[in-house]
């Protein structure tokens, strides 16, 4: 997509803050981490990995433009679930702070990115692409987005300054040191200074700065 709703990623702002929460360990067998004391399974995790890597396969023309698009995104696994344990803890924020999302907020945020996107298959390729977000799942990444931007909303942050990004910062933190995260050492450890792809895998990341728009 040439044309984002969006202004500013917060990626200095993730990249700056201290670590959310711990490593992992081996006490969860079975378990790519454990948030708030929910596993996400390495099955689950790998059924995610597998959902976006059929829709890359349907995307291509050729086995070649395949082999390419695999390892353009090679990091899909980690990436994928950098996104999933962030996205808990951005519902454990938004519900501290009294946030909700409808299904029509997601419709119109939707309708929107379509609009700039040259449609719903335009949209859904992009975010394919950009994002490593699986057509199927498409909605539940927006609402992820929704819940971003009505997060900072509430909480003030005006997201264009330091100091609003401190704030919505603090808001995950919060959450994140709430939730007890333990990542399986496999997928390496939740310590956002050294995850250098947190900051462009979940959508919610650029999008948040247009919170109160």
């Amino acid at each position: 997509m040439h044309r984002r709703r969006t202004v500013i990623a917060l990626s200095a702002a993730l990249l700056a803050a201290p670590a959310l929460t711990a490593c992992g360990s081996d006490s969860h067998p079975g378990a790519a981490a454990v948030v708030g004391g929910q596993r996400i399974t390495v099955a689950q995790l790998e059924n995610r990995v597998e959902e976006v890597r059929s829709a890359q396969r349907d995307a291509t023309a050729d086995e070649a433009q395949y082999a390419q698009e695999i390892a353009r995104t090679g990091s899909l696994t980690r990436d994928t679930l950098h996104t999933l344990v962030l996205d808990r803890v951005l519902d454990r924020a938004a519900k501290d702070a009294g946030v909700t999302v409808t299904e029509r907020d997601v419709q119109a945020m939707r309708a929107s990115l379509e609009q700039q996107a040259g449609g719903a298959r335009g949209l859904r390729t992009a975010w394919l692409r950009q994002y490593g977000v699986a057509p199927a799942r498409l909605d539940e990444s927006l609402r992820t987005e929704v819940r971003a931007q009505k997060l900072a909303a509430a909480l003030g942050a005006d997201m264009n300054t330091s100091t609003g990004k401190a704030v919505f910062w603090k808001s995950l933190s919060d959450a994140s040191k709430a939730l007890h995260i333990d990542v399986n050492p496999r997928y390496g450890s939740w310590d956002v200074q050294k995850s250098s792809r947190v900051d462009t895998t979940a959508p919610w990341l650029k999008d948040v700065s247009r919170a109160g728009a």
